[in-house]
């Protein structure tokens, strides 16, 4: 239930209900019992999201339909002088290095594969936040592609 109906809307829950077996297994009862009852709790009331189960079925019937493809020559590592040659690694931007560690307009998709998106974050809970972020990024994308 924490991963599946609740999942980013309350990460959370994921850790207290963890945090409520393993106090079950260490106290046993009547403690453990009460640390399982408030997990319960905790998991009735939290914010509900499939939106990361449903991104991820999709991805694996996106992935299953289309088949693989070939990394971008700018993704992969080039640790030999052949590889370097062959442009491996070339022109790869290290978010880290980026404002907002973002490497806005970068694409990571493999070359002649459309943009696709799975993840369709929800308003409840923290995805409320994470799709703020999205369209913060999105922006950013936007503006880096106008500057072209």
């Amino acid at each position: 239930m924490a991963w599946e109906d609740i999942g980013l809307a309350d990460p959370r829950a994921m850790q207290m209900t963890n945090d409520a077996a393993a106090t079950y297994e260490r106290l046993g009862s009547p403690e453990g019992e009460l640390a399982l009852a408030q997990a319960v709790i905790y998991l009735a009331i939290a914010a509900k999201s499939n939106a990361g189960y449903v991104a991820y079925n999709a991805a694996r019937a996106f992935v299953s339909q289309d088949g693989s493809r070939e990394v971008p020559l700018h993704l992969r590592n080039a640790p030999t002088k052949l590889m370097k040659e062959l442009d491996y690694g070339k022109d790869y931007r290290y978010a880290h290095n980026e404002a907002d560690g973002y490497a806005a307009g970068e694409n990571y998709f493999p070359d002649g594969m459309p943009a696709v998106s799975f993840y369709e974050p929800t308003d409840r809970g923290l995805e409320a936040k994470i799709s703020e972020k999205l369209a913060h990024l999105r922006e950013l994308d936007v503006k880096e592609k106008n500057k072209m």
